[in-house]
């Protein structure tokens, strides 16, 4: 419901809807969206509080601001049966909103991302008749590896690419293409040398090499250790141009 309906109804004034659904929702029997915007329960729960669902707290408040938005990061990953850890937040893309939100108990990490970043997707029809945006199993491996600071995903996601590539034949196809349209250089680099490590198909390394620039220097596979001594010194790929410091 939106501000505004109790002044119709009750003919009361804006400042007492304003107090009484401040005091509903601090009582947790509606959930504040935004100011003026609320969610209603069609009926309390037994002991009467409430909170909505997160795909509802999600998408209500990413439609209001006329956005799109796509489920990926740890809700991903334990959707997809990489890690057992259950997310207590929902990690979402979206084209429109940044930072921590709470609407009831669910609390939300939006991401804010350019239209281009947005894509890689199917649509999940929950429990509650909903229908819920995640970003594919290829497109959730490029984000762990394109947001591994964020997500602290490496190396466990080159693990995750040689599971999907094992499970599925055609995934190094699907993965090659997520990676060309939604990640930068250095993600290209990583899951470039990630499969030509576990034997993908030359035609798809080659596709995945001509998406990237010249460059001299090297990055090592996982940012967070040392790059165990110089190029030169090391294991590495100089097609990708990455140091192996993951073995």
């Amino acid at each position: 419901m939106e501000a505004g309906e109790f002044v119709r109804t009750f003919m009361w004034t804006s400042e007492q809807e304003r107090k009484i659904l401040s005091k509903l929702a601090r009582k947790g029997l509606i959930a504040r969206v935004r100011r003026g915007l609320y969610l209603v329960p069609r009926r309390l729960p037994v002991g009467g509080r409430w909170s909505p669902g997160e795909n509802l707290a999600l998408t209500t408040l990413i439609e209001d601001r006329g956005g799109t938005y796509q489920i990926s990061g740890p809700n991903a990953f334990q959707r997809y049966g990489w890690t057992e850890q259950i997310p207590n937040r929902v990690y979402a893309y979206n084209n429109r909103i940044s930072g921590d939100r709470q609407i009831g108990s669910v609390a939300l990490t939006l991401i804010k991302v350019s239209d281009d970043r947005l894509g890689g997707t199917e649509v999940v029809r929950t429990p509650d008749g909903l229908d819920a945006v995640y970003a594919t199993r290829a497109r959730a491996l490029v984000d762990a590896v394109y947001e591994w600071s964020r997500f602290d995903t490496l190396p466990r996601a080159y693990e995750w690419i040689d599971r999907e590539m094992s499970r599925d034949e055609g995934f190094a196809a699907d993965i090659v293409q997520a990676t060309i349209r939604f990640s930068n250089q250095g993600t290209i680099r990583r899951i470039g040398a990630t499969l030509e490590r576990f034997a993908a198909p030359e035609p798809l390394l080659r596709r995945l090499e001509r998406a990237l620039r010249p460059s001299s220097s090297f990055i090592p596979m996982v940012p967070t250790v040392a790059k165990k001594g110089k190029p030169e010194q090391g294991k590495t790929s100089k097609r990708w141009r990455v140091v192996f410091n993951d073995e």
